[in-house]
């Protein structure tokens, strides 16, 4: 995202402050109000809606953004833009009716042209959006993101200015859900048709959520504040917000020790124990939808081999990097879907396997061998990963396992912002570090992201006809029970092949100051600003 630069000069009210501190003549300003600084995991590589894709980005654009739904501060389902809607009998016909008080933070009014602009905004493959798929429940999603059918075929309509229409090509039990995500969130469209790719930015990014964006120094902060046309500003107990990139997680809570930052959304897990000690009930753990996972290049040789991708998995200690590591914030994985998701049986390997040996290595090093390496021939790869400390100290544990079974590793580190994208660009790689966040509580939106043609996500280029046929028919089936099977077999296919390597699942944890009021853990990790309430 274009931004400003990293030091930008002396701005007026910078000057103006200075005055004052000096004693300056003129008339006394009102106190500034007070700022949330919170921490976020890495700056955004966009704020347009439709293009982001993580959940640094979801934290900051739930503040800017009203969708039709949103989520409180327990993860629940509520209005956003939306005051109310229904669902036709054979659940395909969603009708929202929206909120006449409803405003854009230049004061249009917000209608329900605006959303199916922006649906088809998102779908239309002009707007290049890696996260498209998540809305492809709606009718002719998929045809209008190929380019086969034009962006007016898509199945949404405003039959006036305050009802939004959405047809869907199959029952979707999570539709609601998807609304909440902010790649549903609508645009300003004449701001976009003015400023073009820099709609984005500071001074020119129209919103029409709770808050709207004042400032964006990268590698600095983005500052927020509250958004006077919004219906609820009045009620908004903080005003201005600040969301502070925190990729170095020791630093950050060195600058939270320092009352420099209000909130942390990730720790260190090597730090756990010293950190209960230090902060006690500051230290917040709470329940996650999340996997982090070792991406292969299944189209690159050896790694197209499922020997080689078994071999690496089979020597991984979860518990290990889960406990030791990570300081018990995480949880071992032995699926890609994490337990306790709705509408799903128990994840296939997940029953069970922690009391599973975890010494397997002479099954993989035979494994290296029937697939032509040994002593005289290493495996080496390399290695790709964001940087944080958790996330070198796992890289370092990995390597050291692999080294035990005659694999030599090599690291490629750059910040999540670089990472992401990168992978998403179609970037070449050997293993590559990959986490995910799901937008849902479904094994859909953790099965979806291996699909075939899912270029987005699936930047190993992993294809299996069986696996994408169950998809297709699990999208298919209204009866849930046997729409569970059929996850559940896409995922035992899955895990034969590893295109992906499990390795743990996330849990939320966080450092909450006691000038913090209003956070709730809960599953899906949202934290709204416009739920919180912070003391001087």
């Amino acid at each position: 995202m274009p931004g400003r630069p990293a030091r930008p000069g002396l701005r007026r009210r910078d000057w103006l402050a200075g005055a004052a501190a000096f004693g300056a003549a003129g008339p006394a300003r009102a106190a500034e109000p007070l700022l949330y600084r919170r921490g976020n995991d890495a700056d955004p590589e966009t704020l347009d809606p439709h293009k982001s894709s993580t959940v640094a980005e979801a934290h900051i654009l739930r503040d800017l953004c009203d969708g039709l739904l949103t989520y409180d501060n327990a993860g629940a389902i509520v209005p956003g833009a939306a005051t109310r809607w229904s669902v036709s009998p054979d659940g395909l016909t969603y009708r929202f009716t929206l909120d006449p008080a409803g405003r854009w933070s230049n004061g249009d009014a917000v209608t329900a042209e605006d959303f199916v602009f922006s649906l088809r905004r998102i779908m239309d493959p002009a707007t290049g959006a890696k996260y498209a798929e998540i809305l492809f429940p709606i009718l002719n999603a998929p045809a209008v993101n190929k380019g086969e059918q034009p962006p007016e075929a898509l199945g949404v309509a405003a039959p006036d200015p305050g009802t939004v229409v959405i047809q869907l090509s199959e029952p979707t039990p999570y539709c609601l859900e998807l609304l909440t995500h902010q790649t549903a969130a609508p645009v300003h469209a004449r701001s976009l048709a003015r400023h073009g790719e820099g709609f984005t930015r500071p001074g020119n990014l129209v919103t029409n959520g709770p808050y709207r964006l004042v400032d964006s120094v990268p590698g600095d902060r983005i500052t927020l504040e509250a958004n006077p046309h919004h219906p609820a500003a009045g009620s908004l107990a903080i005003r201005r917000v600040a969301f502070l990139p925190t990729p170095d997680l020791s630093s950050a809570v060195r600058r939270y020790a320092a009352r420099e930052i209000e909130s942390l959304a990730d720790l260190p897990g090597d730090q756990m124990a010293a950190l209960r000690d230090r902060f006690g009930t500051q230290v917040v753990l709470g329940p996650a939808l999340g996997l982090a996972a070792l991406m292969v290049n299944t189209a690159k040789a050896p790694f197209s081999d499922a020997r080689v991708r078994r071999a690496l998995s089979l020597v991984i200690d979860r518990d290990y990097l889960a406990t030791a590591l990570w300081g018990g914030t995480m949880s071992p994985a032995y699926s890609l879907c994490p337990a306790g998701l709705d509408h799903y049986r128990t994840p296939p390997e997940t029953a069970g396997r922690a009391g599973l040996p975890i010494d397997h290595e002479e099954e993989a090093r035979a494994l290296l061998t029937s697939a032509g390496f040994g002593p005289q021939n290493r495996l080496r790869l390399e290695y790709r990963f964001n940087m944080s400390d958790n996330n070198r100290n796992t890289a370092v544990a990995l390597a050291e396992m692999w080294r035990d079974i005659g694999i030599d590793t090599r690291f490629v580190y750059t910040d999540a912002k670089t990472h992401f994208a990168y992978l998403r660009d179609g970037g070449d790689f050997d293993i590559a570090r990959m986490s995910w966040i799901a937008d849902y509580s479904d094994p859909q939106n953790f099965l979806f992201l291996l699909k075939t043609g899912n270029d987005g996500f699936n930047s190993g280029h992993w294809s299996n006809p069986e696996y994408d046929a169950l998809l297709d028919a699990g999208a298919k089936e209204r009866d849930l029970a046997r729409r569970a099977d059929l996850l559940y077999a896409a995922e035992e296919i899955a895990l034969r092949d590893l295109p992906w390597i499990p390795i743990m699942h996330y849990r939320s944890k966080a450092l909450i100051s006691p000038r913090l009021h209003g956070y709730r853990p809960n599953l899906r990790n949202a934290m709204p600003t416009r739920y919180l309430r912070l003391d001087p």
